[in-house]
């Protein structure tokens, strides 16, 4: 039987190699096409902005892409 600090240590190592390869793989700004740019949030960095604008939207675009919605609806 394996110790579970044991268990626990090998995960752990394994998921810093896991992450380390990760990074040396992901070639994040370098992939992207020259002359692409990611805009700042907000309505008026868009190139065709929605006519339409709220609070709401305000939020979603600054959140973007945070997997959690803002905290203050």
């Amino acid at each position: 039987m394996t110790h579970p600090a044991t268990l626990f240590l090998g995960g752990l190592a394994a998921g810093f190699v896991a992450k380390s390869l990760w990074d040396a793989l992901d070639r994040g700004a370098a992939s992207r096409p020259p002359g692409q740019r990611i805009r700042n949030a907000g309505r008026a960095e868009m190139e065709n902005p929605p006519r339409r604008w709220d609070m709401v939207d305000e939020q979603g675009d600054e959140s973007f892409p945070a997997s959690d919605p803002p905290g203050n609806y």
